[in-house]
């Protein structure tokens, strides 16, 4: 008599708070509803981008909801470097990652969640290429309900939210950044379209500083830094006003940086 096969499980899309890395922490409850922190507490199989911050993150879910596996037990595999560096679908020169092989738990019975270190998986972070694979393999995906830095930025910017954009890191080169800030400036004050980026928070300063010698006066910049912290803030202004008092998020601070008109 054959053993019938297992009925697969899902991929769940579990967001991560947005305090990784900053002092002091939001309270869990704060940040994620206590469905989606239940959910991930019954979760034993996961796929992330970094283990210790995962690692970290259950413990804190731990608190609220025990987990069905003790901490030392739970199945964490981190998707490879080479993802974080050259992205999940190839377009830096790579070939596409087959993310397949991470989910044969799933194929044999086991739930699974993608996590990141903040904010939604596969949204500004890699995952995505775990998320086409549970599509090809035929399991379904569940995406739970928790912050998402770009959209709360953009809705407390002021700027277009019926057109938008997100564009990544900006390069690094002096040159080549203030010639991509000119051509996202000249797409949002065409279309109207706001240019969303983002930037690792050491970098913060010299990326304000590029925008406001870069951008024309009359356009709108706008910075969200600290999202869902006692300490969040947004300034939406022009860049005429924003030079008149440069005052940007910290060098450990998160943010989201907006251009529109």
């Amino acid at each position: 008599m054959n053993t019938p096969a297992p009925t697969p499980g899902r991929l769940y899309l579990v967001p991560a708070p947005l305090d990784f890395g900053c002092e002091p922490q939001a309270p869990l409850r704060d940040a994620l509803p206590d469905a989606t922190l239940a959910t991930a507490a019954r979760i034993t199989h996961w796929v992330c981008e970094n283990a210790k911050s995962t690692r970290a993150y259950l413990k804190r879910i731990d608190a609220l909801h025990p987990l069905a596996l003790p901490l030392q037990e739970q199945h964490i595999t981190e998707l490879p470097r080479e993802v974080h560096k050259k992205g999940d679908h190839g377009d830096k020169g790579s070939a596409p990652f087959d993310a397949r092989p991470l989910l044969a738990p799933a194929l044999a019975g086991h739930d699974m969640g993608l996590v990141s270190e903040a904010g939604m998986p596969a949204v500004a972070d890699p995952g995505s290429s775990v998320v086409r694979a549970a599509h090809a393999l035929g399991l379904q995906v569940v995406p739970l309900v928790g912050p998402v830095s770009l959209l709360l930025a953009l809705a407390a910017s002021g700027l277009n939210g019926q057109n938008f954009a997100f564009v990544g890191y900006l390069p690094q080169d002096a040159d080549e950044r203030a010639q991509r800030i000119r051509t996202l400036e000249a797409l949002a004050l065409k279309s109207g379209q706001t240019q969303l980026c983002i930037e690792t928070p050491y970098r913060n300063a010299a990326l304000l500083q590029a925008l406001l010698q870069t951008l024309q006066p009359g356009t709108h910049l706008a910075v969200s830094s600290g999202l869902t912290l006692a300490s969040a803030r947004t300034r939406s202004q022009t860049v005429r006003q924003w030079r008149a008092q440069p005052d940007g998020p910290d060098k450990h601070t998160p943010a989201v940086f907006a251009i529109g008109r």
